[in-house]
C-alpha cells in the first residue's frame, strides 16, 4: 500500500512539506506546535474543527462560491428604498473603468516610484471634494463615513482641550455606536434631542446643555432621518459661544443643491463619499472624508495623509506628496494623536473620477432629480389611508420616514414586499420606539416613477 500523500493547499503559502520542515529547521524547532509553547495547553484548542473539505482546484472554487452568490437577490433585480448610510446612485461606466486599472486598483500605501499617478490622483480627488464643500483642506478617505465622524470630534476635543460632545440623536445608531468607541474612555458624549413635528435639532435643549466644557457640537446635514437642518446657523453661533466647534456630517451628493456646512458656520465638515460613483458592493463601497479650512490648528490635528501640489527643481514642473508629513502616526507612531493605517484610496480616486464628470451643473441635475423624486414619493404614501409620510414636517432630501398603522408591523410588511419584487424602508421600531410603526424610506436618482407608483399600490394593498 503506498503512503498517503501529504496535502499541499495552492491558496496558503509554504505548505509543502519540504519547504515548511526547511522553515522548522531554520527556527530551531522540531515540529508546528513547538511555536505555541507559549501558550497555555488550557487554552489551545485540540480537537478537530468541523470545516468542509478543501476545495483542491480553481474550477471547484470558482463554482462553490458562484453558488453562494446566486442565492442573493440584489438591487438589480429588486426595486430598493434602502438607505440608512448605504445608498443605491446611478455609478458611469468611466468609474468603474478607472478604478479597474492596474495601479490604481493595487493602491494601498505604495510610493510615487511603485505606485504612479496615485499621489496626483488623490490630490485632484481633494481639490475637487474642496471646491464642492468651500474649504481648503481634504484628507484622503478614511475607512468609511463613520470613522470620519469619530475622528472629526476627537480632532475637535484636541483643539479645544475639552472632553464633552453633544451629538445630534438623529444620527445612525451604527454611526453612533463608532463614536462611542472612538470617544472612550477620553471624551464623554451626550446625545441632544430633535423635535417631534418637524425632526429637526431641539435647539432649546441644545442652548442648555452646551457649556464651557464643550468641545464640539455634531449634527448631520441631512440626517439620519432625511431632514434637512434649517437651523445650522443658530447651531453654530450657540456653539461658539461657548467656545465650542461645530462638526457636521453631510452627504456629497446633496451639495448640488444645499448649502455646504462651511456657509453656515462648520468648522469641521465629515461624510462619506459612496455617493459619489462607488457601488454598494454588499454594504462595501465606503470611504470618509474630513475637511476644514486651511488653518494651523486644524491641519494639525489631522490624523490621516494629505496631499498637496509643489513645483520641482525643473522649470514648469510640480510633484505631489505629503503636507505635514510629520504629524501622522506614520512619522510619530506611538506617539502620534490617531494611529491610522489602510486608507479608502481607490474610493477616493472613483469619487475624483464622478465629480469631474459630473460638473456643477451635473452635480446640480442630480440633486434636484432626488428632491423631486423624493417629494414625489412622500405624496404617493402619504395618500394611503393610516399612514404618514413624511412623519416629520420639514424638508426632506432622498429619505423621510413613514408612520405605519398602529398595530401594523413593519418586518411583515416588508416581507410582504419581498414577495413583490421590493426592498421595503428600513425598520425603526426598534431604534426610535416612541415614533411608533415606522420605516425610513429611501428615493435617489435611479427610481422611476412606475417603481415609485408600484411601492404605493402594493403598500395601499398591504395596509388595507
Amino acid at each position: 500500500m503506498s503512503e498517503e500523500r501529504p496535502a499541499v493547499y495552492p491558496y496558503i503559502p509554504n505548505s509543502v512539506p519540504a519547504v515548511r520542515d526547511e522553515m522548522l529547521r531554520a527556527l530551531g524547532v522540531g515540529k508546528i506546535d513547538d511555536l505555541f509553547d507559549a501558550i497555555p495547553a488550557r487554552l489551545r484548542f485540540r480537537g478537530r474543527l468541523e470545516v468542509p473539505d478543501p476545495l483542491r482546484s480553481e474550477a471547484e472554487l470558482r463554482r462553490h462560491v458562484q453558488g453562494i452568490l446566486a442565492r442573493n437577490t440584489t438591487c438589480r433585480v429588486y426595486s430598493s428604498f434602502l438607505g440608512a448610510g448605504c445608498y443605491l446612485h446611478d455609478v458611469p461606466a468611466v468609474c468603474d473603468e478607472v478604478n479597474q486599472r492596474s495601479e490604481f486598483l493595487t493602491a494601498y500605501a505604495g510610493e510615487p516610484y511603485d505606485d504612479h499617478g496615485r499621489f496626483q490622483a488623490l490630490f485632484e480627488y481633494a481639490s475637487l471634494m474642496g471646491e464642492l464643500l468651500d474649504l481648503d483642506v481634504v484628507s484622503v478617505p478614511t475607512y468609511d463615513g463613520y470613522q470620519a465622524a469619530a475622528t472629526a470630534i476627537r480632532m475637535a476635543a484636541r483643539i479645544t482641550g475639552r472632553r464633552k460632545c453633544l451629538v445630534a440623536r438623529a444620527t445612525n445608531p451604527d454611526k453612533l455606536s463608532k463614536i462611542r468607541d472612538y470617544a472612550k474612555p477620553d471624551l464623554d458624549i451626550e446625545l441632544v434631542g430633535f423635535d417631534p413635528q418637524t425632526g429637526e435639532l431641539d435647539v432649546d435643549r441644545l442652548r442648555r446643555s452646551v457649556s464651557a466644557e464643550t468641545a464640539a457640537v455634531y449634527f448631520e446635514n441631512p440626517s439620519y432621518l432625511g431632514v434637512i437642518e434649517p437651523g445650522g446657523e443658530d447651531i453654530a453661533r450657540i456653539a461658539h459661544a461657548a467656545g465650542a466647534l461645530v462638526v457636521v456630517s453631510v452627504d456629497p451628493l446633496s451639495l448640488g443643491v444645499l448649502a455646504p456646512p462651511s456657509s453656515y458656520g462648520a468648522d469641521i465638515t465629515c461624510g462619506d463619499i459612496q455617493s459619489l460613483g462607488l457601488r454598494m458592493q454588499f454594504g462595501g463601497g465606503q470611504g470618509g472624508f474630513i475637511a476644514t479650512r486651511d488653518e494651523e490648528r486644524f491641519v494639525r490635528e489631522y490624523p490621516s495623509r494629505l496631499f498637496g501640489i509643489t513645483p520641482t527643481v525643473v522649470k514648469g514642473e510640480y510633484g505631489f506628496g505629503d503636507v505635514a508629513y510629520e504629524r501622522t502616526s506614520f512619522a510619530e507612531r506611538e506617539a502620534g494623536k490617531e494611529f491610522v493605517g489602510t486608507a479608502a484610496a481607490l474610493c477616493g480616486i472613483t469619487a475624483g473620477v464622478y465629480l469631474s464628470l459630473m460638473g456643477p451643473q451635473g452635480m446640480r441635475d442630480v440633486g434636484e432629480a432626488i428632491l423631486l423624486r423624493t417629494r414625489y414619493a412622500m405624496e404617493g404614501l402619504g395618500d394611503i389611508p393610516g399612514m404618514t409620510a413624511p412623519l416629520f414636517r420639514a424638508a426632506h432630501f432622498q429619505e423621510f420616514v413613514v408612520r405605519f398603522p398602529q398595530g401594523t408591523s413593519v418586518g411583515e410588511t416588508n416581507r410582504t414586499l419581498l414577495q413583490h419584487g421590493i426592498f421595503g424602508g428600513k425598520d425603526l421600531t426598534r431604534e426610535l420606539p416612541e415614533l411608533g410603526p415606522c420605516a425610513l424610506y429611501c428615493v435617489s436618482e435611479v427610481h422611476t416613477q412606475a417603481e415609485i407608483e408600484r411601492l404605493a399600490q402594493v403598500l395601499r394593498e398591504t395596509v388595507s
